[in-house]
């Protein structure tokens, strides 16, 4: 079964995360002075890697060989997190889990060691969806939780997180990633995987992907499935339904020139095409 690629090339240690040093540098060196805090809280837009740094700083605290704050990947632990086979990493999805009583039998299981690593962590995606209830049921255990609990909550909206839970965690803000980082990935990806990618098209890509690295590479997946080995600027459009910059310029050309017979024959065929007018 074909693997996504975003899910292929998910970043496995600090350092090969793009765009978000500001975070990515505090983190490991938290892990490498071990002084990690108790709680976390990530918040920015879709696909800036809010849930990718979550596992790595899950596999850096349960770590037994960790290499310069970052985990190692080839120790029991790692690997472990690595396959899912360990049940001292829960990952939640808020979205269908906003009761409190899921929250209290999260909260009455923290008591207990961990089965196998050093640490049990919580990672709580989409956490904004918790009901205010179940926020308040967590606010005793994130103030104070045992010394083998880390809970790291990821959210696209912090505007609905309750100031009592912000107030307890320590916060990070992932930004947009910026184009340059996003065309550098791409082409990465596009080198490993044997394909050829043209620079105006990955830039496209990224365009279109407003900042989210998961988006990117998701449109080049669709792309090589698109077009196979070589993917130009024309494949990238005809798969995003975008128009060019040229076909954009002939038509501002018309329009500036109240050239009506010009301007609706462009348009004729933007619609032929299905593209959004």
């Amino acid at each position: 079964m074909h693997q996504a690629l975003y899910r292929k090339y998910r970043p496995t240690v600090f350092s090969d995360v793009q765009g978000q040093e500001h975070i990515t540098s505090i983190l490991q060196n938290e892990a490498k002075n071990n002084s990690v805090s108790h709680a976390y809280l990530f918040s920015g837009s879709r696909g800036t890697g809010k849930t990718t740094c979550a596992k790595i700083l899950a596999k850096s605290v349960n770590c037994l060989d960790l290499q310069n704050g970052n985990p190692c990947g080839k120790c029991e632990s790692c690997r472990a997190i690595d396959n899912g086979t360990t049940t001292d990493v829960i990952e939640m999805d808020a979205a269908t889990n906003t009761g409190v009583d899921y929250i209290r039998d999260l909260r009455d299981n923290v008591m207990y060691t961990p089965s196998m690593l050093k640490k049990r962590v919580y990672i709580i995606d989409e956490a904004h969806m918790l009901s205010d209830s179940a926020f308040n049921a967590l606010l005793k255990t994130i103030e104070e939780p045992p010394e083998h609990v880390l809970f790291i909550f990821a959210t696209t909206e912090q505007h609905k997180i309750p100031a009592t839970i912000i107030s307890r965690c320590q916060r990070f803000e992932f930004r947009r990633i910026s184009l340059d980082s996003l065309v550098s990935r791409l082409s990465y990806i596009a080198k490993a995987e044997n394909i050829s990618l043209e620079p105006d098209a990955a830039r496209a890509i990224a365009k279109v992907a407003e900042g989210g690295m998961r988006d990117a590479i998701s449109v080049l997946d669709q792309c090589i499935a698109f077009a196979g080995e070589r993917i130009e600027l024309s494949h990238v459009e005809l798969v995003l339904g975008t128009v060019s910059e040229e076909s954009t310029a002939l038509l501002l050309d018309a329009v500036v020139a109240q050239d009506y017979s010009k301007m609706f024959s462009l348009l004729h065929d933007f619609v032929q095409q299905g593209k959004d007018i």
